[in-house]
């Protein structure tokens, strides 16, 4: 079963081309090799891996990592709606939602006040002066829900027990990145067994990383581009995105009715798994009774062969400008220069922990763009 995706994301004014097809099993010799074609970074050039070098003794010994906090995002809120979630997640998680929800209210009332008021205005010797300000309200108002969309993706890391990985600037030492504690666990667990073997293909993919490593080999260290990694990461940030989308679809297709009956959904059913899926509720189970049971359930795999290419790219690809922007915002902030050519040396487990985080991050950024878009309309892409 094949089936191929493509999507694009601009960096630092350098576009980003990303297509994926589903391989066949790679050599087991093969390291840092991706499906991925990125277009468009010409002085991004791919890394050369090197040979399984270290040992248990080289982790052991790696005295620096990575130092984690309650609130150590890439991305620091510079907006008030932004900082006031971020206070509010750490110091009143319980009403996190309510605070969003109130938040976003706020916002729009302030856009559609800021408008109304430029219609009043039209003709008169201050119809310049509120047009500008309308203009300026809304800017501000795109800012503040990028920042809102954001604390909703930290919250949801933050129900696995999983801080994001911070600037690479504070995780480098002697040129060496690593990242702990891994949390394969528990970023592994917001996934289907389904959706998990897919991912592990796109792992071995992009860098190399098998199933059947042994803990030395987990550990072994490989040479890659700073540049490259961001890559990787923004790349998976989409397959992440795109794997939430296709598996949504796929569930809300197979809760169709009887066959005969296939043009019509459970509308209950349909708002309800949507709910559960943004507020990461445990029961996402879509009930078509009396007809559960009639239509044999197709695997992912099998549906996403279905798929055109057109329908496979806008999958992959986000709504809205304001999550294309923020899948910018965080990999610049993660890593920095996209320009340059440093090399540095990780490990295959840390590889596999930016790839994880990654996809977690544009699932997550699915759920807040599709939550946020019910009360603020968010501005699509051509």
């Amino acid at each position: 079963m094949e089936y191929s995706l493509s999507s694009s994301i601009t960096i630092n004014n350098h576009p980003v081309t990303v297509s994926y097809s589903s391989p066949s099993p790679p050599k087991p010799h093969r390291r840092l090799h991706s499906p991925f074609a990125f277009s468009g970074l010409s002085l991004v050039k791919r890394c050369r891996s090197r040979g399984v070098v270290a040992c248990a003794s080289d982790y052991g010994g790696f005295s620096s990592y990575c130092a984690f906090s309650c609130l150590n995002t890439p991305i620091v809120p510079v907006t008030p709606a932004g900082r006031f979630l971020s206070n509010v997640l750490v110091n009143d998680r319980k009403t996190f939602h309510d605070a969003v929800a109130e938040t976003l209210e706020k916002l729009v009332a302030d856009v559609d006040d800021a408008f109304a008021r430029r219609a009043l205005t039209v003709g008169s010797s201050e119809a310049v002066l509120h047009r500008r300000i309308a203009e300026l309200k809304e800017q501000e108002c795109k800012a503040s829900v990028e920042d809102v969309m954001y604390m909703l993706i930290f919250y949801k890391f933050s129900e696995l027990r999983v801080h994001l990985i911070p600037p690479l600037s504070k995780c480098i030492y002697n040129n060496r990145l690593e990242i702990l504690p891994s949390k394969d666990w528990e970023l592994e667990s917001i996934h289907s067994f389904e959706i998990l073997e897919m991912i592990r293909e796109h792992l071995t993919f992009v860098t190399g990383w098998r199933s059947d490593f042994s803990v030395t080999e987990n550990w072994a260290t490989t040479k890659v581009e700073q540049a490259y990694l961001c890559q990787i990461y923004t790349a998976s940030i989409l397959f992440g995105y795109f794997l939430k989308s296709t598996t949504l679809r796929h569930k809300l297709e197979m809760s169709l009715v009887d066959p005969i009956d296939d043009m019509i959904m459970n509308s209950y059913n349909c708002r309800r798994t949507i709910q559960n899926l943004v507020f990461g509720h445990t029961n996402n189970k879509i009930s078509t009774s009396p007809f559960d049971g009639k239509q044999e359930r197709e695997k992912l795999g099998s549906y996403l062969t279905g798929f055109t290419p057109d329908s496979l790219a806008k999958c992959a690809q986000p709504s809205s400008k304001e999550a294309l922007n923020l899948i910018t915002k965080h990999s610049l902030a993660l890593f920095g220069d996209v320009e340059s050519k440093r090399v540095i040396s990780t490990s295959f487990a840390t590889l596999k922990r930016l790839v994880l985080e990654a996809i977690a991050f544009g699932s997550f950024l699915w759920d807040a763009e599709e939550y946020v878009n019910t009360v603020y309309n968010l501005e699509e892409i051509n």
